[in-house]
């Protein structure tokens, strides 16, 4: 494998993830994501074993994009609830928007996460060491009291999953639910149970 092998997966990606908005998932073949390329399909063994391994690969990308637009709020400016609040918003924003503006790799994606806890599991990973690096910041700032910081990263994501994970996100837009009012909610009681107590 030559050093544009990145460049051909993402090449690859890109043409698969053009076909399933098409023709959706069952119908998108390697045959045919090699036709749209003009490659052979034995081109695109030579980077995914399988259509079942290019499908993981579009799920594995839209994670690393949901990951890379959460760090953007570990350093950003504004205090730590500021920003914790508008990493959590920005995912199910995010999510709201691949459901409503592309329902095929929405789809898709939600299948896999179903399929391969393992992806999820790293994901989840990903996420709540994001999440702790904002919490951390603000018990440095006083903002927080002292925290057990993988505890309390841990409370966050799962007080948050249900507005960020792609099958809860479709069941509360099915039923024509608005959820930012009940995260807000959430997010305002992290920040109560995370504030300094004041001691006389």
């Amino acid at each position: 494998m030559t050093n544009d092998a990145p460049h051909h997966r993402d090449r690859i990606l890109d043409t698969a993830a053009e076909q399933v908005r098409r023709f959706g998932e069952a119908k998108t073949n390697v045959v045919d994501i090699a036709k749209a390329m003009g490659l052979s399909h034995s081109a695109i063994y030579r980077h995914f074993r399988s259509k079942a391994e290019i499908f993981d690969g579009l799920a594995a990308r839209t994670m690393a994009e949901e990951a890379e637009l959460a760090s953007r709020f570990v350093n950003a400016d504004g205090s730590a609830s500021d920003r914790l609040r508008g990493l959590v918003l920005a995912l199910h924003r995010s999510k709201r928007a691949k459901l409503g503006d592309d329902p095929e790799i929405h789809g898709l994606y939600r299948r896999i996460v179903t399929e391969r806890p393992d992806l999820v599991a790293d994901y989840a990973r990903r996420m709540t060491g994001l999440v702790r690096q904002v919490l951390e910041d603000g018990v440095a700032r006083g903002e927080f009291r002292t925290l057990d910081l993988d505890a309390a990263a841990g409370v966050v994501r799962d007080a948050v999953t249900v507005f960020v994970h792609p099958a809860h996100v479709e069941q509360a837009v099915v039923a024509g639910l608005d959820m930012e009012p009940r995260l807000h909610a959430v997010l305002d009681a992290l920040a109560v149970a995370f504030a300094p107590t004041s001691r006389s």
